[in-house]
């Protein structure tokens, strides 16, 4: 099978004292990482985030999905409910995984951004802003970047955030969010989709976008 459109591999990413579970996939001459960060009670086997992963490879993007939690939190998680809104731990796992990147030699040269998706994109947004000089682009699929809070001005990432036109409150707080981001922004209404993008086309228009923002930012670097 050709490195191109070889499958991607699970790998054991340490974030501080954890291993997180990952399927890291690197195509031949990639041009840059995207590091995904899944949505509240989600998992790097979501359908939607495997299928744009995909379409980034295609693109000559690396992509790396992960679980932010360990078994036993997700078993917690699961449970109570508590750990998927836990945007300060969710952001320390994902920014412990780009050090690891970087220190990885199938990923260490690559420019790097995040792919996030609900309170993922949060998480995103709070570990851009903790690696501002090496966290280059962010893209946001449905999410609530309003969980990042007053720290949104620090972030300096190009940021594109992505929602459907029949999500009306998160469409509304993406407004709201992107009012506060300093750096480059954009936002980018998919008419007709709703949060999770099920219509037809919708998610295909998503990946696009991203594979768009990600070669235009990561692959300049």
């Amino acid at each position: 099978m050709d490195k191109a459109t070889e499958p991607p591999r699970p790998v054991h990413v340490r974030a501080g004292t954890i291993v997180l579970a990952g399927d890291l996939g690197v195509p031949k001459s990639a041009r840059g990482l995207v590091i995904f960060a899944h949505g509240s009670g989600s998992s790097r086997h979501s359908p939607r985030n495997r299928f744009v992963a995909q379409a980034l490879r295609e693109q000559g993007l690396a992509t790396l999905l992960l679980d932010l939690l360990s078994d036993d939190e997700e078993a917690l998680d699961r449970e109570t409910g508590e750990l998927r809104f836990d945007i300060d731990l969710l952001a320390g796992r994902l920014a412990g995984a780009t050090d690891w990147a970087l220190g990885d030699a199938r990923t260490g040269g690559l420019a790097l951004g995040y792919f996030g998706a609900s309170t993922g994109a949060a998480a995103a947004l709070l570990a851009a802003a903790s690696r501002p000089d090496v966290v280059r682009a962010v893209v946001s699929r449905g999410g609530r970047p309003d969980l990042a809070g007053h720290l949104l001005v620090h972030v300096r990432a190009a940021v594109l955030l992505i929602v459907g036109g029949a999500d009306a409150v998160v469409l509304d707080l993406n407004r709201q969010a992107l009012g506060q981001l300093q750096g480059e922004k954009e936002l980018r209404v998919v008419a007709g989709a709703g949060h999770l993008f099920e219509e037809p086309g919708a998610l295909e228009t998503v990946a696009s976008l991203a594979a768009s923002w990600f070669n235009r930012h990561l692959a300049a670097v």
